[in-house]
């Protein structure tokens, strides 16, 4: 039992280390939601595990490592992890193509929440350049999905 939430919680700061290396200013703009796409991936695989307060505690670090004020990510986390989580079972059935427009769509919220919230505390406006990690999380799903499902299943994490 202790292993299995090693597997998993190692899995989620890798996604936080991931989200936070440097990167070159043009690639940058593109960088994946690692975080909402592992969650998303845990979310749907183990929903008794990986929950709203699981995305609620990775946001909090989130925006510790990030700078950002304390609970942007969390609200957006928390929201598109709940939407997930509450259609889990239909969202297993679909293949992993569709999974991906799915995880499209989630972090099109989560990015849309966090700058409303960014927006309403600063004074930020909207740029187009804020959804390109959309289509790279789009893009990315496949693999992380590949990895992590042979990683729960090598390690019979249920």
């Amino acid at each position: 039992m202790r292993k299995r939430n090693v597997i998993i919680w190692g899995s989620i700061i890798i996604a936080l280390v991931l989200q936070i290396v440097p990167l070159p200013i043009q690639a940058d703009v593109y960088r994946p939601d690692w975080v909402l796409v592992v969650l998303a991936y845990w979310s749907m695989a183990l929903p008794n595990r990986v929950n709203v307060g699981v995305a609620f505690i990775t946001g909090v670090a989130m925006d510790i490592l990030v700078g950002t004020t304390l609970g942007i990510h969390s609200l957006g986390l928390s929201v598109s992890i709940y939407i997930l989580a509450a259609n889990y079972q239909r969202l297993r059935n679909y293949s992993v193509w569709q999974q991906a427009i799915i995880i499209g769509l989630l972090s099109s919220l989560y990015h849309l929440l966090t700058f409303w919230v960014q927006h309403l505390l600063t004074d930020i406006y909207f740029q187009v350049d804020y959804l390109w990690p959309v289509a790279a999380s789009m893009v990315l799903w496949p693999w992380v999905f590949w990895l992590l499902r042979k990683t729960r299943r090598q390690f019979s994490i249920m």
